[in-house]
């Protein structure tokens, strides 16, 4: 054991403008509780790190992604291949930013707004939070509903209040250990993957279409269906809440807290986010690319409910199987994604109010909320109504992402809060010109929905 780095003290070069007791680190039970090796051969050094990409990476394919990609795919074929592949790109740098922050300033997104702002903007930053935390919620829930019901005919009410109860799946998993939990969702990643790998291989898409899908298109701004659709693509894949989770959960490794430590760490977390992302693209992308091919080019354009294409997925691709892989992986997307929305609840709440409280309490709380409108509008107006839901939901989504991005950026180019640290030039003006383009987009969509 003697290769392996000890858990560091108490950081202290953060300016806190609390407490003392407020210096106390981001998920406190878990934190450096992961042993990184000191030297040996390099892939060592990465297995200690990889993990947190792969859960950040499970809110960039939950069940949000698949009303927006079917939609998409089922309604302009593969022209909007390139929103998802623009979102990934800006995923990969927003996240790598966000690592970097907790790597190097022992702070999460949450205990750094509250460090540096107002108490008044730090009110308006927490809703904001919480509204995307419940937007990610709704489509939680209503994903996992949607597949119980596809699977084994559980009604789409009960399938909700069902969801509401994985709080304790996750307390099983955090007793276990960090790396536990983190193999749990690496392992039905996995299964997702393998789903669609199936499916995009009995769709046999044609590969020139694919390869123009993914190259910019200007219907995709001047058309507002389309931009709609967009957004709420942005909004499903570049995930507001995961900035908050990956500043925190980075610092579950032991790596020591100097200069040199601190560089390798930021090497390490990056590549495993930046792996991780990669995995998110394909699925994403898959899923696209099979709404494309299997109801685009058959005149099912008009496909949009999750419960449609299970039912004409087997059919039209000629595959039998390929409905219940289908609904195995939006399963398994529902039960995984449940996993990153709880600690990232946690972390905001915690960030932000300096009140900590189990994390089963913090997630029934949560999914009470999320679960409340979605009985009610499947009660109103059955499927559809939730198909609808989930779609808004993405959107309300990425409204909110502008809230994270923004103090985020900030914080990374501050040279007196990340010294040596601090993003070079080239990177913050990519940083902006994201946040820009983000916010940009918004507004043209707020002006398309009121006027």
């Amino acid at each position: 054991m003697s290769d392996l780095v000890a858990p560091p003290p108490a950081r202290t070069d953060w300016k806190f403008s609390g407490p003392e007791e407020d210096r106390r680190p981001s998920l406190e039970d878990v934190h450096a509780s992961i042993k990184v090796p000191k030297g040996g051969v390099w892939f060592r050094r990465l297995l200690a790190f990889v993990g947190p990409g792969f859960m950040v990476s499970v809110g960039y394919m939950d069940p949000g992604n698949w009303a927006t990609d079917l939609a998409g795919g089922a309604q302009f074929g593969y022209t909007l291949l390139t929103v998802i592949l623009l979102s990934n790109l800006m995923a990969i740098l927003l996240q790598a930013l966000a690592a970097r922050l907790g790597i190097v300033t022992g702070r999460d997104l949450a205990q750094a707004c509250r460090d540096h702002y107002s108490r008044p903007v730090n009110l308006m930053l927490w809703l904001a939070c919480e509204a995307a935390i419940i937007a990610c919620d709704l489509a939680e829930v209503i994903g996992t509903a949607i597949a119980l019901n596809l699977l084994f005919g559980i009604p789409l009410i009960g399938g909700a209040l069902i969801s509401a109860l994985d709080a304790f799946l996750l307390l099983l998993l955090m007793n276990k250990g960090f790396r536990f939990l983190e193999a749990f969702v690496i392992a039905l990643l996995a299964i997702i993957a393998i789903c669609f790998g199936i499916q995009i291989v009995a769709a046999a898409p044609p590969i020139a279409a694919v390869m123009a899908g993914f190259l910019p298109s200007t219907e995709v701004v001047t058309n507002p269906a389309m931009l709609y659709i967009a957004i709420g693509i942005i909004g499903a894949t570049v995930m507001p809440h995961n900035l908050y989770l990956h500043s925190s959960i980075v610092q579950t490794r032991a790596y020591e807290r100097t200069d040199e430590g601190k560089r390798d760490a930021i090497k390490w977390a990056v590549t495993d986010s930046t792996v991780a992302l990669m995995l998110a693209l394909f699925i994403n992308a898959a899923i696209l690319i099979v709404a494309a091919a299997a109801f685009h080019e058959t005149g099912h354009s008009d496909v949009a409910e999750i419960g449609q294409a299970f039912e004409l997925l087997s059919p039209l691709l000629g595959l039998g199987i390929a409905s219940t892989l289908f609904a195995v992986a939006l399963l398994a997307s529902g039960v995984n994604s449940t996993v990153t929305a709880t600690l990232a609840g946690q972390i905001i709440m915690e960030g932000f109010l300096r009140l900590r409280i189990p994390n089963w309490a913090r997630r029934l709380l949560t999914r009470g909320i999320a679960v409340i409108p979605v009985v009610i509008v499947t009660w109103i107006y059955g499927e559809k109504g939730t198909s609808e839901l989930l779609v808004l939901s993405q959107v309300i989504l990425s409204m909110q992402l502008p809230f994270a991005i923004v103090p985020l950026i900030t914080f990374v180019t501050n040279k007196d809060k990340m010294g040596a640290f601090v993003i070079p030039m080239w990177m913050a003006v990519l940083a902006w010109v994201i946040a820009s383009i983000i916010i940009v987009l918004n507004i043209k969509l707020l002006f398309e929905f009121f006027f």
